[in-house]
């Protein structure tokens, strides 16, 4: 095991790599082609009947949420009729599956929209929520790699990936080019929804376009809605619309955040969450403790979803069970539930402390972005099964991962490498 040096890793928790390896650097998504994700949706769902319709979602280089805003504008309809299982790269050829409500086949097949297609592949009684997929299929290509001795550091991590390797929540959880959703969601939580604001619209970073760092940085500065709003440029259009709310409403900040789509102002609250699951999981690595072997006061999730505490009595058994792969040891990701009753999370109550952060706070937060912010148990490691090839300086990883865990997970632990080179 051995620690980034980058400092945006630390900052988001990833502090730790699971292999002491030399990684191969490298960069990933040269071209977006050079990541492909497949969505595996669940089985024994597929219906015939039913309001929504169901299509293949292939994109190309498109961000989700804005992806959804445009389809939704071309077909005429709200953003909020259509659902997705998971939310995929943007830099990336993505395949997945959306749910449309009261669209037909027809409508779609009149649908035209570059580097985006829509497949109908049946109706269904239910729209689509996240979690409602069974996992991903990777195929992915990591160029000019490192040459001395390549073959052999990919086959250590290979080696070390079909063990363990930690279950952080990747950059693109976070932010890609603008790494703070989870600083917004510590805002609504404070509930500082002035500063969420300034935060999301006014916080220029440094690979952002020139024009869009000027316009951020005139709205942090002047504070003047309508100046930022006539300079924006068009495909901002979450910025534009908290904007034109603001010039319309001064001084509603809570206004102005509730402008975005639930999903998107959801994710900022979500994202906090995993922000605090990455810091436990760093503090436990730090603490001596490894990704397998279990110690009294752990918590076990099993495959099922049941928990259960790891003790002096049953740590034998305990062993059994995870060398079996019948359980995971987990940490918590809190949520609107009072924390008291819950084992193994010292970590994350001393992180909500120090933020002065409750569960009153979750449910604060619940109501003004109305989604239930449930607390969740996540395995702390991640194991996979990756065919890899080496031509000369080229990579290729082949992979499948479940809901909720990260290729890019998996790619830094072979690249090693500043994490803007994986984005």
């Amino acid at each position: 095991m051995m620690e980034t040096p980058f400092t945006l890793e630390r900052e988001l928790g990833m502090q730790f790599y699971a292999t002491d390896t030399q990684g191969i650097g490298g960069t990933l998504r040269t071209v977006p082609e050079d990541f492909r994700v497949d969505e595996i949706p669940p089985s024994g769902k597929s219906q015939s009947a039913g309001p929504y319709l169901i299509c293949r979602l292939t994109k190309n280089n498109w961000e989700l949420q804005h992806a959804v805003k445009e389809i939704a504008r071309r077909l005429n309809i709200s953003h909020r009729r259509i659902g997705w299982a998971g939310t995929k790269d943007k830099n990336a050829v993505t395949t997945q599956f959306i749910s449309l409500y009261k669209v037909t086949p027809e409508e779609i097949a009149k649908f035209s929209l570059k580097d985006i297609v829509l497949e109908p592949v049946g109706q269904s009684n239910e729209q689509l929520s996240l979690g409602d997929l069974s996992g991903n299929q990777f195929d992915i290509c990591i160029r000019d790699a490192d040459p001395k001795d390549l073959a052999g550091r990919v086959e250590e991590v290979t080696k070390t990936a079909s063990l363990a390797l930690p279950n952080y929540f990747g950059l693109q959880r976070f932010g890609v080019i603008r790494p703070l959703t989870h600083r917004i969601g510590e805002l609504i939580l404070h509930r500082d929804y002035e500063q969420a604001v300034m935060m999301y619209v006014g916080h220029a970073f440094p690979h952002e376009p020139e024009k869009v760092k000027v316009v951020r940085t005139l709205f942090a500065e002047s504070r003047d809605p309508l100046a930022a709003l006539k300079e924006m440029p068009p495909q901002m259009s979450f910025e534009r619309s908290m904007l034109s709310y603001l010039h319309s409403h001064p001084g509603d900040y809570a206004g102005a955040l509730q402008q975005l789509p639930p999903k998107l102002l959801s994710m900022f609250v979500s994202a906090f969450q995993s922000y605090l699951f990455n810091c436990a999981l760093s503090q436990r690595l730090r603490e001596g403790h490894t990704l397998l072997d279990p110690v009294p006061g752990d918590r076990l999730i099993f495959t099922n979803g049941r928990t259960d505490a790891v003790t002096e009595a049953n740590l034998s058994a305990v062993k059994i069970h995870l060398a079996r792969g019948r359980c995971s040891i987990a940490l918590f990701m809190p949520g609107k539930d009072e924390m008291d009753a819950v084992t193994g999370n010292d970590a994350i109550r001393a992180i909500l402390a120090d933020m002065q952060i409750t569960a009153e706070d979750f449910r604060e937060a619940s109501s003004f972005v109305k989604t239930k912010f449930d607390g969740a148990w996540r395995p702390v490691s991640l194991k996979t099964s990756i065919d890899a090839s080496v031509d000369w300086t080229t990579v290729r990883l082949k992979f499948t991962l479940p809901p909720g865990h990260y290729a890019t997970t998996v790619c830094r632990e072979y690249m090693k490498a500043d994490p803007i080179r994986m984005v």
